[in-house]
């Protein structure tokens, strides 16, 4: 009976603890964010032979889009990109540049960055996440990943339904 309860209360500490290590402190209400875009990656072996689809970046234009009006929505100011654009156009990939996001995002007075990543395995098999960080520290303040499988509109969108339901807005 003892080591039942013994298991019980360390159970519910160790699911505290876990909520805790999530990362999930409350996001600053009102704060300004550098929404850098998500990158597309093609590593399939279509991606190889074939040149870019055009489903899959108005996909990309479809999700991203999805970001920013959650953000705005959740009353995020989502901040013009402009003074930093010629640099941002030299960057392949924000999400992968070594602390470059943080540093752009700091230009603009930014208090959070917001990178993400759509990586294309097959036509079946899709991971994207999401990462927000604090300006200028750069500490993760949110970063999910999540793999969907099929290549559709609905798949993305639900993907990245599902990365702001469970992480990025959830409640610790």
């Amino acid at each position: 009976m003892i080591r039942a309860l013994f298991l019980w209360l360390l159970a519910g500490f160790l699911s505290a603890s876990a909520a805790t290590a999530q990362g999930l402190v409350p996001l600053r209400g009102g704060a300004d964010i550098a929404f850098l875009g998500i990158t597309f990656i093609d590593t399939s072996t279509e991606g190889a032979y074939n040149p870019v689809r055009a489903d899959e970046t108005a996909r990309l234009a479809l999700v991203q889009d999805y970001v920013q009006s959650r953000f705005a929505e959740s009353g995020f100011a989502l901040l013009d990109l402009s003074p930093i654009a010629k640099d941002l156009d030299g960057i392949s990939n924000p999400a992968d540049c070594y602390g470059c996001e943080t540093r752009l995002a700091a230009r603009l007075d930014a208090d959070y960055v917001l990178v993400g990543e759509v990586q294309k395995v097959s036509n079946l098999i899709l991971s994207m996440n999401l990462v927000l960080r604090a300006v200028p520290s750069g500490e993760v303040v949110r970063a999910r990943a999540v793999d969907i499988r099929s290549n559709t509109d609905d798949s993305w969108l639900r993907g990245m339904r599902y990365i702001f339901k469970t992480h990025i807005f959830a409640e610790g």
